[in-house]
């Protein structure tokens, strides 16, 4: 038995004692725990993020509430530690090290996969929209990719689509993995009962619902009676204390919404313990460019989510505006990348080129593609992580990229984000932002040394 089993089994144990012990009384225990957790890290990167983590929670006593709230299932937050804080953290981080250096190119820490391409509706301006819609991974080989995501130390999946819960074997196959954590982005409308009763058996699945804002704005963009069905979904799983989010994609109409003290209230009330951020990009079913946020509306966004998370109970992540948390953009295999339902190997959910095909391929030898090795050659792709994207922020570094790696379009339509009139507005867009970007940095820096 290896050092690195017998590490993951005693870490897992462990923390399975710990959160039945948390889960009695979050709002005290969670301090002991994260004490006991400072004292036995070795690594001087984790005892700094317990050490932040512990100062969040004191100043931030609201989230302990939420914790308290949502920690109706035992077996849920002991999934989560297990599954995303032994294994994909502390065993996983050195078993993707020790390959990245075998490989000569990095190992994520996730995987963004599509089961399916199919879904019940019909959303306008989908990312996924153009996919064929006939596309799904055979249920042996979306095994497979899980089986060897494990091997190189990932332990956490993300799902899309498509809507992944079309995807029949889904469960099932999730079901043959209670080690790994998932999350998946779900329109919610199939989450009914029974779905809602499995997905608190397993314990390791976290839905995260599409939203646009409220029933007018979702309708609007996903079909009547979609937003009464999600709120429906997070009921279902609130009783059951299974974790839940949102996602929404901000667009020039509704960031003020989305944003808004009224509508992170709301869904801390509905009991969602996260909220993903997606700007609007002008990909996929019927690109509109108009519907892209202003430099003056992202701008408000990247001073407006540090506000929120200081003062509601809510994890928010703006992906585009977090890249100085990251150090700039997360895809391209250096954090994640996106395996579609064609089985194709993208850098990202919103960069639909590919050079591989998983099938036929091991994970290993798809990480070394050569549109990866571009994109990890090339990263950061701005000095200042404000404009951490390729594709927004820089968009001349995609092309250069695709060119070089002899990447081809995934569907039809894709490459009208490399030429064209698309381009040239990507180019006046990302212009304006990095300027802005350098403006905020500024003062950053300027509000830094006069604390200091």
């Amino acid at each position: 038995m290896s050092f690195e089993v017998v590490k993951k089994a005693a870490a897992e144990f462990a923390l399975d004692k710990a959160a039945q012990y948390v889960s009695q009384d979050p709002e005290r225990n969670v301090f002991v725990m994260l004490d006991f957790a400072a004292r036995v890290a070795t690594r001087p990167e984790h005892k700094e993020s317990i050490r932040l983590l512990r100062e969040h929670f004191k100043s931030q006593p609201l989230i302990l509430k939420q914790a308290e709230r949502v920690a109706k299932n035992p077996k849920m937050l002991s999934k989560f530690m297990i599954n995303w804080v032994a294994n994909n953290i502390l065993v996983g981080k050195s078993v993707r090290e020790n390959y990245a250096r075998e490989l000569g190119v990095s190992v994520p820490t996730f995987i963004l996969v599509d089961p399916t391409s199919a879904c019940n509706l019909r959303c306008e301006g989908c990312w996924a929209g153009e996919y064929k819609k006939s596309e799904s991974l055979e249920p042996e080989l979306f095994d497979r990719i899980l089986r060897e995501a494990k091997e190189l130390g990932i332990y956490w999946i993300v799902l899309s689509g498509g809507e992944p819960f079309v995807y029949k074997p889904l469960l099932d196959i999730i079901a043959e993995h209670p080690d790994m954590g998932f999350m998946a982005y779900t329109n919610g409308t199939l989450i009914d009962e029974k779905t809602a009763d499995r997905l608190a058996d397993l314990a390791n699945f976290m839905p995260v619902f599409s939203l646009e804002g409220w029933r007018e704005q979702t309708d609007a963009r996903r079909g009547d009676g979609v937003f009464d069905q999600v709120m429906e979904a997070m009921d279902r799983l609130r009783e059951r204390g299974v974790f839940f989010g949102a996602s929404v994609t901000v667009t020039r109409g509704n960031v003020e919404i989305l944003f808004s003290d009224e509508f992170i209230d709301f869904l801390v009330d509905k009991g969602a313990v996260l909220e993903w951020c997606f700007h609007y990009i002008p990909i996929g079913r019927n690109p509109d460019p108009s519907l892209m946020i202003t430099t003056d509306q992202r701008a408000w966004l990247a001073r407006r989510v540090p506000q929120l998370r200081k003062e509601k109970p809510i994890l928010i992540a703006d992906f585009w505006n977090d890249g100085e948390a990251v150090n700039g953009c997360i895809a391209g295999g250096r954090l994640y990348f996106h395996i579609n339902a064609s089985g194709d190997v993208e850098p990202c959910a919103f960069a639909h080129f590919a050079v591989d095909n998983i099938r036929g391929k091991s994970l290993k030898e798809v990480l070394q593609n050569p549109l990866f090795k571009a994109y990890q050659k090339r990263h950061p792709f701005h000095e200042n992580h404000l404009a951490p994207c390729p594709i927004i922020d820089v968009p001349q570094t995609l092309r250069d990229m695709v060119k070089e790696s002899g990447a081809r379009p995934t569907h039809e339509g894709a490459e009208a984000i490399l030429e064209g009139d698309l381009a040239a507005h990507l180019d006046r867009v990302s212009a304006r932002w990095r300027q802005e970007a350098d403006r905020i940095k500024a003062q950053k820096s300027e509000a830094q040394k006069s604390a200091s």
